[in-house]
C-alpha cells in the first residue's frame, strides 16, 4: 500500500488527523515494539512539524490506554487491548455507530475510521477515545458483511462500467469487471455482487447477478426495494422442490394422535383479500355454564422439520414481507396458501391453545396441543364488523358473544397499565394495472380486536407456560417478544412535543406512564392532531424484538409474552411450536445456546421487512400524486428536520416534504432546543401539528419523493 503524504504546514498540537494512519500501523504490527522514529517513517513524516505531531499522537493515545507506552520513545498495541464487536450503523455523512450489546453507549466512527465496513457489517471496533464524553473508535475488520449484493442503475462510460447504488447509505459504488458485463446496457437497474474488494481500491470490483430493467416501472422498482434490503424475491429450486412433495391430504394414522375439533364451530376472521389463514376460532358452551374458546394454529412444525431446506430458507427470511401490490412470503406457496392455510370447508392439522373460560374472561382451565380442525365459515373483518353491529348473519350469537368478552380481556388489559394505540394504517385501491387510484386509512375496529384480544391470550398464556422450568427443574430454552420500558429521555422529548398542543403529560414514574398516555389520548381522540400524537406516542416508545431472556413486554403490561399465532409468516413462531411441543410430549429440547444467534437474526429481518414495506409505502404514494403537479392541498405538520417541514396532506394522506431553503419569505433555520422552525428575521413559527396549505411542484417516484412548497 503507497505510503500517506501529509500537508507540511498541518499543526503540530492537532493529534485527531493522524490517529487513523498511525493506527493502521500498529492494526499490522500487532505486539511488535514500535518507535517514533518507525512511525514516522511508515507514514512519510518527514518534516519537524509532522514528527512533533507524531509524538504527540503518540502520547495522547497512550493516556487514553489505546496503545502502551514501554519507553519514552516506543510502543505497542496488544491483541485485545480496547475492542468491541457490534454492528456499524452508516450515516448519510459516511460516519457511523458501532451498536454494542448489552446497553452500552454506541461508538462513533468517523467516515476515515470505517475502513470499508458498510451499513449493518459485523465489525471489530479499536477504541481510540475512551474519556469520559462519547467513545470513538476505528473498524480494524469486517467479521461480517451484512449483504454483498446491490441494487443500483448502471453507468457506462467508455470500457468502465460503475453500478452507482440505490441507497448511498447502505450501498457503495461497485465497479463492473468487464467480463461479467452480461447484456446490460447504460440505464438499467441490476444487481450486483461484490467479489473482491482490495485494501488498495477505494471502491470493490463486482459482477452482475440479475438485470432488473430499466427504472420506473412497478415491478422494476418492488424488486429493487426488496433487494436493497437483502430479500430474495424469489425462493430456490430445491426449496421448491421440497415443498411440491407436501401433501394436503390428512393422514389417518396422523389425526388418531391428535385432539379432534372437527365437530366444534370454528370460523377465521381475516382480511378480505387474505390468502393465507394463520388463525382460527372455535367455540362451544360447557354444561357447568362456562364456554370453551380455541385458539388454533395452523401447524407449520409439522410440514417444516428442522434441517430441512425449507426451514433453513424460512429462517433466512425470518418472516413475509407484505409490499402494497405483492406479498414475498417466508414459505413457498404450496405450504403458506394451501397446505398450512386453515381454509374453509377443509380438515387442517393445528396447534392449539384451548381455554375454558367464565363469561367475565377469567380463565378456569387450558390445554396446548396438536389438534384437527374444521373451518365452518371464513369472515373478512368486515363482515364479522357488521354482525357485531348488529347485522343478522350466520352464527351471530357466537360471534357477539365472543366479542363481548374480547372487550372485558381489552378493558383489564389496558386498567392494569398496557398503552391504547389505535393502530392506523394507510392502504391503496390499485386497479387492474396495479396503479393506485384511493389511498384508504384502516383503522382498527371490534372485529379487529376480537381477534387480538384472543391471539394475545394464547401467546400471553403458552408463554407463561414454557417459562417454568422442566421436568429437569432447568429452565425451558424459549424466544420471548419483549418491549423494554421506554428511555426517560424519549418521554421528556414526548412532554416538549405535547407542550406545543397545550396537552400535559403527568410524568412521575415510567411504571405509570402507560396510564397517563392512555388518559391523555382518550381526551384528544376527537381532535385534528390526534393521529401525529400517536405516532409521535408510538416513536417514544422501545422497539419490540426477539429475546431469550424474559424482561416482559411494556405496551401489552405482560410479564411473559411469546409468539405463538402466526408461524406461517413469523419464524419466532415456528420455533415456539416446536419448543412446545418438545415440553408437552417430555423430549429434551433440542434448542439451545443457537437460539441468541436465531432472535439476533430475526429481529434484524423484522427491521429489514418493516423498512422496504415502509419504502414501498413511500413509492405508491408518489405515483398517486403524480399527476397532481401544481394542486393545492390543506396539511398538518407531520415532521421537523434541519434539512425542512413535512406535512402529511388531508385530502390523500401522502406526505411530502418543504425543503427549508424554499420556505418563502426570511431564512428559516431548526431550532433543536424548542423543535420548531423559525424565521431569522420575521420570527414567524412552524411547528409539529400547525396546519398548512401546499402545492405539489414536484415528484420524483425513483427517489420516493413528494416536494411541497408552502402556500402563504
Amino acid at each position: 500500500m503507497p505510503k500517506k503524504h501529509f500537508n507540511q504546514k498541518q499543526s503540530s498540537r492537532n493529534t485527531k488527523g493522524l490517529t487513523p494512519s498511525i493506527m493502521k500501523v500498529f492494526e499490522k504490527n500487532i505486539g511488535l515494539e514500535l518507535t517514533q522514529k518507525d512511525l514516522c517513517s511508515k507514514i512519510d513524516a518527514n518534516s519537524p512539524a509532522l514528527r512533533q505531531q507524531v509524538f504527540d499522537t503518540l502520547i495522547q493515545l497512550a493516556k487514553r490506554q489505546v496503545i502502551k507506552q514501554l519507553s519514552p520513545h516506543s510502543y505497542k498495541l496488544d491483541e485485545g487491548l480496547n475492542t468491541i464487536e457490534g454492528r456499524i450503523e452508516l450515516t448519510q455523512r459516511g460516519s457511523g455507530f458501532v451498536v454494542q450489546e448489552g446497553g452500552s453507549k454506541d461508538i462513533f466512527i468517523s467516515p476515515n475510521n470505517t475502513n470499508q465496513a458498510m451499513h449493518n457489517d459485523k465489525v471489530s471496533v479499536r477504541l481510540i477515545n475512551i474519556g469520559k464524553g462519547r467513545p470513538e473508535g476505528v473498524v480494524i475488520k469486517v467479521i461480517d458483511r451484512n449483504k454483498t449484493q446491490f441494487v443500483g442503475t448502471l453507468k457506462i462510460i467508455g470500457n468502465k462500467s460503475i453500478l452507482i447504488p440505490d441507497n448511498v447509505r447502505s450501498g457503495v459504488e461497485i465497479e463492473i469487471v468487464d467480463n461479467k458485463l452480461s447484456t446490460a446496457v447504460n440505464g438499467v437497474k441490476a444487481l450486483v455482487k461484490i467479489t473482491v474488494w482490495p485494501q488498495s481500491s477505494a471502491r470493490p470490483f463486482g459482477e452482475i447477478v440479475e438485470v432488473l430493467g430499466f427504472p420506473g416501472t412497478n415491478d422494476v422498482e418492488m424488486l429493487s426495494i426488496l433487494y436493497n434490503q437483502g430479500i430474495d424475491p424469489k425462493f430456490p429450486n430445491e426449496v421448491l422442490e421440497e415443498a411440491e412433495y407436501v401433501s394436503i391430504d390428512l393422514d389417518e394414522a396422523e389425526i388418531a394422535k391428535r385432539r379432534d375439533f372437527r365437530a366444534v364451530l370454528t370460523f377465521t376472521i381475516d382480511p378480505f383479500d387474505a390468502k393465507d389463514f394463520d388463525d382460527a376460532i372455535s367455540y362451544r358452551k360447557l354444561k357447568n355454564g362456562n364456554f370453551e374458546l380455541g385458539v388454533h394454529i395452523a401447524d407449520v412444525s409439522h410440514y417444516v422439520r428442522p434441517g430441512s431446506k425449507m426451514d433453513t430458507e424460512a429462517l433466512k427470511r425470518s418472516n413475509s414481507v407484505y409490499l402494497v401490490d405483492r406479498v414475498i412470503p417466508m414459505l413457498p406457496e404450496q405450504l403458506s396458501n394451501i397446505a398450512c392455510s386453515l381454509r374453509p370447508k377443509e380438515d387442517k392439522y393445528s396447534f392449539s391453545a384451548v381455554f375454558e373460560m367464565e363469561e367475565s374472561g377469567d380463565v378456569k382451565g387450558e390445554w396446548f396441543g396438536k389438534t384437527v380442525i374444521h373451518s365452518n365459515r371464513r369472515y373478512s373483518y368486515e363482515e364479522a364488523q357488521e354482525i357485531i353491529e348488529g347485522k343478522e348473519g350466520e352464527f351471530q350469537d357466537e360471534i357477539r358473544a365472543i366479542d363481548k368478552v374480547a372487550k372485558i380481556l381489552r378493558e383489564a388489559r389496558l386498567a392494569n397499565g398496557a398503552l391504547n394505540i389505535e393502530s392506523e394504517e394507510m392502504r391503496f385501491k390499485l386497479d387492474s394495472k396495479g396503479s393506485p387510484i384511493e389511498t384508504i386509512i384502516k383503522t382498527s375496529k371490534d372485529a379487529h380486536k376480537l381477534i387480538e384480544e384472543f391471539m394475545l391470550l394464547a401467546n400471553k398464556r403458552v408463554s407463561l407456560f414454557l417459562s417454568k422450568p422442566n421436568q429437569n427443574k432447568d429452565l425451558i430454552p424459549m424466544i420471548y417478544r419483549v418491549h423494554d420500558k421506554p428511555d426517560p429521555d424519549k418521554i421528556g422529548f414526548l412532554k416538549l412535543f405535547l407542550d406545543k398542543f397545550g396537552h400535559e403529560l403527568t410524568f412521575e414514574s415510567l411504571d405509570k406512564i402507560a396510564l397517563n398516555i392512555n388518559v391523555l389520548l382518550k381526551s384528544i381522540r376527537e381532535e385534528n392532531e390526534f393521529p401525529l400524537v400517536q405516532s409521535m406516542v408510538i416513536r417514544s416508545m422501545s422497539k419490540a424484538s426477539y429475546e431469550t431472556q424474559n424482561i416482559g413486554h411494556f405496551g401489552l403490561a405482560f410479564t411473559h409474552y411469546s409468539h405463538f399465532t402466526s408461524p406461517i409468516r413469523r419464524y419466532a413462531d415456528l420455533v415456539v411450536h416446536r419448543i412446545l411441543e418438545t415440553e408437552l410430549v417430555k423430549r429434551p429440547h433440542q434448542y439451545g445456546k443457537s437460539l441468541d444467534d436465531v432472535c439476533k437474526l430475526i429481529s434484524r429481518n423484522e427491521r429489514k421487512a418493516a423498512e422496504a414495506e415502509r419504502e414501498s409505502g413511500k413509492y405508491f404514494q408518489t405515483l398517486f400524486v403524480e399527476d397532481k403537479i401544481g394542486e393545492e392541498f390543506s396539511g398538518i405538520i407531520s415532521g421537523i428536520a434541519e434539512h425542512g417541514i413535512y406535512v402529511k396532506m388531508t385530502e390523500n394522506n401522502c406526505e411530502g416534504m418543504v425543503s427549508m431553503q424554499d420556505i418563502p419569505g426570511d431564512r428559516y433555520y431548526f431550532d433543536a432546543e424548542k423543535f420548531r422552525v423559525i424565521g431569522s428575521k420575521n420570527k414567524r413559527e412552524y411547528n409539529f401539528g400547525d396546519l398548512v396549505t401546499v402545492r405539489i411542484y414536484e415528484v420524483n417516484p425513483r427517489k420516493r419523493q413528494i416536494d411541497l412548497e408552502l402556500v402563504l
